[in-house]
């Protein structure tokens, strides 16, 4: 006799005190009997609809997780049929066994892409920046995108990863057109770290990332020079935004600070040394690295410039807007001061880890520390700017002294 499946999916708030958000649950009923298994999820109560059995809203959290127990309840579906379909006794059990696979369930691709995303999420402002989630996210759309249209599938076994997988979804990604060459590699790099980790568990037998090499392009990042810096120092400005905005822009070409960083700077993150020495002390918001800058006197002016800013209305250091109106004030500024490059606010980065420091002697680990780099080979791109600079300089010097 054919028994009908019901399938439900409901929370339950945690036992742990500290831990305000509820598991979702898996009930499958078959007849009278019923069973009941997490989906190793959890969502905030607020947020859960208990009527449609999903998360609320439109958010990136709830799209992935709607989607997530779409598919469980799809493959709860599917196992049903071909049970019927071949006769078999329908149970609760025999359900919840097909479904798990008594453990030996193969590992697909998208689902443990999709766990290891979800992990991510869960760590958001502990040990990983929103903009790394996006990443990983973005990585795993291509992915889904690339099996769709290459094989017909929305998943496909972890095995199934080889070589020729890897080199024809870098493919994939470069003639549709998902970025340039680094925004491709990085793409797979962070699909890499899907595959390591499936090596690691041993639910693939081999590293089939073993014989491929990420293909980097050089990018000669446009930087300040020193007398471009003192234009930028000595302009007076009789319009007060512009001032504000050149001063935020100089502030972090002496420091190094990104635009997340710097606007959110308080004076809780200057400290002073035992010689009197000033530093900024503080976390980089992208990848949660600690990052110590001394203050040199063009930023130490900057900021008791704004002294009163922060002290009687926001607690902020400096007048930050937003980065948007920034880059159309730089824009400005550029053209008032006749500087021939495209001045948006990272410039102010690259032109401190060039121009302020590597140009000057101090040693790439030192600038390294100071921008918060997480690997040093981030900070060499900037060492290869100062090299080609020197090039170009000698070249001139050259010509100026050529016998004959």
């Amino acid at each position: 006799m054919k028994k009908s499946l019901a399938i439900l999916f409901y929370t339950r708030k945690s036992r742990s005190n500290n831990d305000q958000r509820a598991s979702i649950y898996l009930r499958i009923t078959v007849g009278t009997k019923r069973i009941e298994l997490s989906v190793q999820r959890k969502v905030d109560p607020n947020q859960w609809n208990p009527d449609a059995g999903k998360v609320k809203g439109s958010s990136q959290f709830a799209q992935d997780t709607n989607k997530y127990l779409d598919e469980i309840r799809h493959r709860l579906y599917e196992i049903h049929g071909k049970m019927v379909s071949k006769g078999k006794t329908i149970t609760a059990n025999g359900i919840r066994d097909r479904f798990l696979g008594n453990g030996k369930r193969e590992k697909m691709l998208i689902s443990l892409y999709r766990e290891h995303n979800e992990q991510i999420l869960e760590l958001v402002g502990q040990d990983y920046s929103m903009g790394r989630y996006y990443q990983h996210n973005r990585t795993m759309k291509h992915l889904e995108k690339f099996l769709k249209k290459e094989y017909g599938k929305e998943d496909i076994p972890i095995k199934k990863v080889d070589l020729a997988f890897i080199q024809s979804f870098e493919h994939h990604l470069r003639v549709t057109k998902a970025g340039g060459r680094n925004t491709v590699t990085k793409y797979i790099t962070n699909f890499k770290k899907i595959v390591r980790i499936a090596h690691a568990h041993n639910w693939i037998n081999k590293d089939p990332f073993f014989h491929w090499k990420a293909q980097w392009k050089f990018i000669d990042r446009e930087v300040l020079t020193e007398s471009e810096l003192n234009v930028l120092l000595e302009k007076e400005f009789k319009n007060k935004k512009l001032e504000r905005a050149r001063d935020v822009f100089l502030f972090c070409c002496f420091t190094g600070l990104s635009y997340a960083d710097v606007k959110k700077l308080t004076e809780n993150d200057i400290v002073m040394d035992i010689k009197g020495q000033h530093w900024i002390k503080t976390e980089r918001k992208k990848t949660k690295t600690k990052s110590s800058v001394p203050l040199l006197p063009i930023p130490m002016a900057i900021m008791e410039k704004y002294a009163a800013f922060h002290t009687r209305k926001t607690g902020y250091i400096l007048p930050v807007v937003s980065n948007q109106k920034l880059n159309d004030y730089l824009k400005d500024i550029a053209e008032i001061c006749k500087i021939n490059k495209k001045v948006t606010f990272h410039l102010s980065r690259h032109t401190f880890a060039t121009t302020v420091t590597l140009a000057n002697g101090v040693p790439i680990e030192s600038v390294s520390k100071m921008l918060g780099h997480t690997n040093i080979k981030t900070t060499q791109i900037y060492a290869k700017v100062v090299d080609r600079k020197l090039a170009a300089d000698m070249d001139l010097l050259q010509s100026k002294y050529r016998i004959g």
